[in-house]
């Protein structure tokens, strides 16, 4: 069997390290994949960026021979992350650790760096679990609302609370105190765990929130009167902790949807769902093996951030790289992934048409073999510009924070530029009509996953507290997403928009993707976001909110709107072209990055 290889420092740059065979180590543990049930990877060498995946065959096979079990019982810190620390430490002597956890602070390696093994993460989780089930009175199935940037500590309270049998509501660090008093009462939180920046905004709300006993700070050197000090009482723990035996079924966290429809929901995913269903996102399509460092540059608040920073990598043994970053940077970006040996990259749709403005085919990879998007639709021209300057596709995928990944452009598959690929592995999807009937390849419907006769357990469990929202989701033998989408001959998914987002204008139905993609080929547009607008003849029209691009912010606006106007004719079916076009400075988005299309729509047609 071939050695591995691992990563290790040396005169500031990053190389391979070869290790010694360690054969006679997998064969002592069977070679047992902690969640698959399948061999470890003996790969050695890094990924070969031909497009040939690592972990199966073809999209088929893949599909054929998928299988997972569901135990009764399952925790992800116990079951897996547990596994790992023990194969590290069957490894001793072999050399330095691979990092389970890669953090660089805000100003690179000089704004900080932590490094942790899988064992240094289970004994640091072990003490953080006792800081939550002692200092700050915690018990299992009391829930704790996490809000922290992207610091270790977010990191190590995850796999804590999931150990201790705590559950886990994450939020996005730019929460206001509305936000926070909101989901406080929404959720019931009996804990508060954030850093100094929003504490004061807790205390604003805590006199109406009074069943939250404990708030835990996190914070490098301050104290704050009320707080527990989670540096003190992390340091005064015992890394003694026995994990809890969760059910399956059990609920493990709670998030909040990113309102783009609405008010946010509590979306419920239990143990096995997420834990266990990840599976698919980290061995299929981001095709992850132990060898591998993946970044994915979500927002910690974001249901995205579990799936590509915590579960998906991690049952695949695989480096959870995180950059610190105030706010995005495209060339900071560009350089992290030139400094660091980042094989798997993943970022949305937004991020990578930023970065498609710079200079990219200055900025050499040398380890970047795989990247993906996910959050919305990402343009086919900015696919090709990406794929023109590096050399690599970027491979889509689709899902929800109900959800794990439902369908995606995996290794080896053709890649359509637009869609959003195939049915992942666990998952029946069909497009639908309103009566629950699977339409015809090429009509557009509604996306569905089916639930009977089996509900796939990697499905959210319920809207909390929500009856009537849960029992909307259904349809017939279907889940239903709420995006329109249309299914080709091959087997492509193709998004038209989301339902309420899908615009009526003169008897014509016209998905705001399609008018987007138009609008960014034409060099002016550095964003847009297309929406209805009232009109008394053809009730709707389509109205583009442009982001211009600086060399066009100086040129004459109604010359500049005909010439898009001539353009998305050019390039589309001319009666999807946008009537009324508006140049703003930003779009309005979800603290995830998915453009709030209904808050442009509201504001137009409240106008009428």
């Amino acid at each position: 069997m071939a050695s591995r290889q691992w990563l290790k420092r040396g005169l500031g740059r990053w190389r391979w390290h070869r290790r010694p065979n360690v054969s006679a180590l997998e064969d002592r543990r069977s070679g047992a994949h902690p969640v698959a049930g399948r061999a470890l990877s003996s790969r050695s060498e890094p990924r070969d960026p031909s497009g040939k995946a690592n972990n199966f065959a073809d999209y088929d096979s893949m599909r054929r021979d998928f299988s997972l079990t569901v135990p009764d019982h399952f925790n992800f810190a116990g079951d897996v992350l547990d596994k790992w620390a023990q194969i590290e430490e069957q490894q001793q002597g072999f050399g330095e650790p691979k990092p389970a956890l890669w953090w660089v602070g805000a100003g690179g390696g000089d704004g900080g760096e932590e490094r942790w093994g899988f064992r240094e993460l289970a004994e640091r989780s072990r003490k953080a679990a006792n800081v939550l089930t002692g200092a700050c009175g915690l018990g299992r199935g009391d829930r704790l609302l996490l809000v922290l940037p992207r610091v270790p500590e977010w990191w190590l309270l995850n796999v804590a609370c999931i150990r201790a049998g705590v559950v886990l509501i994450p939020g996005t660090a730019q929460l206001t105190a509305r936000d926070v008093r909101n989901r406080l009462l929404a959720c019931g939180a009996r804990c508060v765990v954030t850093d100094e920046s929003l504490a004061p905004l807790v205390d604003l709300v805590l006199p109406e929130c009074p069943r939250v006993s404990s708030r835990l700070l996190v914070s490098a050197a301050g104290r704050r009167d009320g707080w527990l000090s989670f540096r003190d009482e992390f340091r005064a723990a015992s890394s003694r902790h026995e994990c809890v035996k969760t059910d399956s079924k059990e609920v493990m966290t709670i998030f909040f949807t990113s309102g783009t429809t609405g008010s946010p929901k509590m979306t419920v995913h239990s143990h096995g769902s997420f834990g266990l269903g990840l599976t698919t996102n980290g061995r299929f399509w981001l095709d992850l093996t132990p060898a591998d460092v993946m970044w994915n540059t979500s927002d910690t608040g974001w249901a995205k951030s579990a799936w590509s920073s915590v579960f998906a990598p991690w049952t695949q043994g695989s480096s959870v790289f995180v950059r610190a970053m105030h706010r995005f940077d495209s060339r900071t970006v560009l350089k992290t992934l030139v400094d660091y040996p980042i094989t798997t990259f993943c970022s949305a749709p937004t991020a990578y048409r930023m970065m498609v403005q710079e200079d990219v085919a200055s900025f050499k990879f040398r380890s970047l073999q795989h990247c993906v998007s996910a959050g919305e639709p990402i343009n086919p021209e900015v696919m090709e510009a990406w794929k023109r300057t590096t050399g690599l596709d970027i491979y889509e995928g689709y899902g929800q924070t109900e959800t794990v990944l439902v369908c995606g452009t995996f290794k080896g598959m053709k890649i359509k530029p637009g869609s959003m690929g195939k049915a992942s592995p666990g998952y029946q999807v069909e497009v639908i009509d309103e009566q629950g009937e699977v339409v015809a390849a090429g009509e557009e419907g509604d996306l569905a996953i089916r639930i009977k006769p089996q509900r796939p357990p990697w499905l959210f469990t319920e809207y909390l507290d929500d009856p009537r929202s849960s029992a909307a989701t259904e349809r017939g033998d279907f889940y239903v997403t709420g995006d329109r989408a249309t299914r080709d001959r091959d087997g492509y998914f193709w998004f038209v928009g989301r339902a309420d987002d899908v615009i009526l204008s003169a008897g014509y139905r016209i998905g705001p993707f399609e008018v987007e993609s138009a609008l960014i080929e034409h060099p002016a547009v550095v964003e847009s976001a297309v929406t209805s607008s009232p009109d008394p003849v053809r009730g709707e029209v389509v109205k583009a909110f442009i982001v211009l691009t600086k060399e066009y912010k100086s040129r004459s606006p109604q010359p500049l709107i005909a010439e898009l106007q001539d353009h998305v004719r050019t390039v589309t079916a001319p009666y999807k072209y946008p009537r009324k076009i508006e140049f703003v400075d930003q779009l309005p988005k979800t603290v995830s990055g998915k453009i709030r299309r209904v808050e442009l729509r509201k504001k137009e047609w409240d106008r009428s």
